[in-house]
This record gives structure tokens, C-alpha cells and sequence, in this order.
């Protein structure tokens, strides 16, 4: 199955006529994630044609208004669509007394349920495991406890090699699940055949770093490493690294060096700030570290891997 990445807002802080607060929609091995939810992020997920009904795991990065303020109305209009089955939230600590409080002063009801995964570790965890996809805490330095998450798929199973396979009556089809998960083949006169004979390897696993509000931090790059595709917030240029460590924010620049350093294939920026009016500032500065640096495009689907 594809993987696509759809960014529904990149703006820092206030939301503009032309761009929205953080929220991202990812979409693998069939599993439909919601990374961070700014204010406007569910009128983004319908013109994305996102399917509400498909979210079922929303991560949120820290408790910043522009990460988490769409959140309160976005539950609420799960009820009022008719949603029965549990939501799972995963975000810093005093997430679910936030809501909760919310939801008891508005007196808002739900008809399903609201299951918390409250973060404090400052190493990173795995936070989210299935069959095919598992999700990772990327430990950041923002003002306030932050975590980015790095999504990957499983190594999959190998595909099998019908034009050996059916050489050898012996093999039955029973055989094809040992033979997928990687194991040899033993004919009846002892005769070993080879794994790497009777399949093939499948598509390479890839992987999604979020990397939300953060300063320069070099000891994300092994939880990273070798990433397809990298987000990494870039709020300021370089010029104004000292405005972007007193913030708890990161410039174009270290961005750029951290996705070097990680070996991603590819690099997006975000969360810039409302200071720059032409955006193409932020690639010319990365590009200079790191060439396959490119900007956010509002509900543009991008196939990663």
C-alpha cells in the first residue's frame, strides 16, 4: 500500500486567510493518522476529503494553542457525525484534564470513547504498535514538553518466486507462510532449498519523521536516521537564531543539518513565522546544506517512499 502525507496547515501560531495552524493527515498500510490539530484543522481534513471516520489514533505534539486547539471542536464533531467506536489520544501529560474540562464546562457529550496515552518520558518510546505500523516519541527542546513522532512501517513479508516454486511439487500451498516469513525449504531427500530462491524482496518499509516545535537538537538524529521523508519545523532564518533559541524554535538552517546528519531522503519546512511574507527565503537557506529541501503545500497529497 502507498503512503501519503497530506499537510493540512503549516503556520506558526496565528492562523492567515491562506494558511492554517499545524495539523497533518497521514495515511499508511490503510491506517489514517492525525499528527497535531490547530485551530481550522477540521474544515482542512474535509477539504482533503479526509474520511473522519478512518482517524482513530491523534498525536499531539504539546499544548500550544496552534497544535491543539482545533481538537475540542473536532471530538465534538465526531459525535455529531455518529461516531461509536474509541478514539485514541496520544499527547503530553494534562491533555485529557484539558479536554476534559472542556467538555464538562460545555457540557459536551460523547456517544463513544475518549482513551488517553499521556507522554512524559523524555527518551524516546515506543508509543503505538499493530501488524503493520508502529510509531515512535522523538524526544524535543521547546519551551514546554514536546514530542515529534516518527511513523514506519514493518518489514513486510517476501514475495514468492512462482517461476522456482513450482519446480518443486513437494512445495504445497500450506508451505507459502513459512516460505513469505523467510524460512528455507527442505525437500523429502534432505535437499535445503534456499529462501533467497524461492522469493523475492518485497518494497522497502518507509518511514515519516514529524518533527514539531524544537530547538536545534543533534540527539533526535539516531531516532531519525535514514528516514524517507523529514518534517522539521524552521520557524525563523538563521539570522535570527538567537530570537529562535529564546523561542524554542529552530532556523531553515538547522533543519537543513539535521536531515543531513539523519541521512533523510527528503526534507519539508513549516511553522514559519508571520514575519516572512515570501517563503522561498527558507528553502534558498537549507538548500545550501541540504538540496532535497522543499516547502509545504496545503492539502497536497506527497507520496513518501
Amino acid at each position: 500500500m502507498n503512503t501519503y502525507l497530506t499537510i493540512l496547515g503549516f503556520n506558526s501560531a496565528i492562523p492567515t486567510v491562506n494558511s492554517s495552524p499545524t495539523a497533518q493527515f497521514l495515511e499508511m498500510e490503510e491506517r489514517s493518522f492525525l499528527i497535531d490539530c490547530g485551530e481550522g484543522t477540521q474544515v482542512q481534513l474535509r477539504k482533503a476529503k479526509a474520511r473522519f471516520s478512518r482517524i482513530n489514533h491523534i498525536f499531539i505534539s504539546h499544548l500550544h494553542g496552534d497544535h491543539c486547539f482545533g481538537l475540542p471542536g473536532l471530538i465534538a464533531s465526531f459525535r455529531l457525525l455518529g461516531r461509536e467506536t474509541p478514539l485514541h489520544i496520544y499527547g503530553p501529560k494534562g491533555i485529557q484534564e484539558m479536554l476534559e474540562t472542556i467538555f464538562r464546562i460545555t457540557e459536551t457529550q460523547r456517544g463513544f470513547e475518549l482513551v488517553y496515552h499521556e507522554l512524559e518520558g523524555k527518551t524516546s518510546q515506543k508509543i503505538f504498535e499493530d501488524k503493520r505500523v508502529e510509531v515512535y516519541t522523538i524526544p524535543l527542546n521547546h519551551r514546554i514538553y514536546c514530542n515529534g513522532y516518527l511513523f514506519r512501517e514493518k518489514p513486510r513479508e517476501r514475495h514468492l518466486n512462482m517461476k522456482e516454486i513450482v519446480k518443486y511439487p513437494e512445495i504445497q500451498t500450506c508451505d507459502y507462510h513459512n516460505i513469505k516469513s523467510g524460512k528455507d525449504f527442505t525437500l523429502s531427500d534432505g535437499y535445503v532449498l534456499k529462501n533467497e530462491l524461492l522469493t523475492t524482496d518485497p518494497a522497502k518499509p518507509v518511514s515519516y519523521a514529524f518533527c514539531s516545535d524544537t530547538r536545534y537538537r543533534e540527539s533526535i538524529i539516531p531516532i531519525i536516521k535514514d528516514v524517507d521523508v523529514l518534517y522539521h519545523e524552521s520557524t525563523f532564518l538563521h539570522d535570527l537564531k538567537e530570537m529562535a533559541d529564546y523561542t524554542g524554535h529552530s532556523t531553515a538552517l538547522e533543519a537543513a543539518r539535521i536531515a543531513r546528519k539523519a541521512n533523510a531522503g527528503k526534507l519539508i519546512l513549516g511553522h514559519f513565522s508571520n514575519r516572512y511574507h515570501d517563503l522561498q527565503v527558507f528553502t534558498d537557506e537549507a538548500r545550501q546544506v541540504f538540496p532535497n529541501t522543499f516547502l509545504p503545500k496545503a492539502l497536497e497529497p506527497i507520496k513518501i517512499g
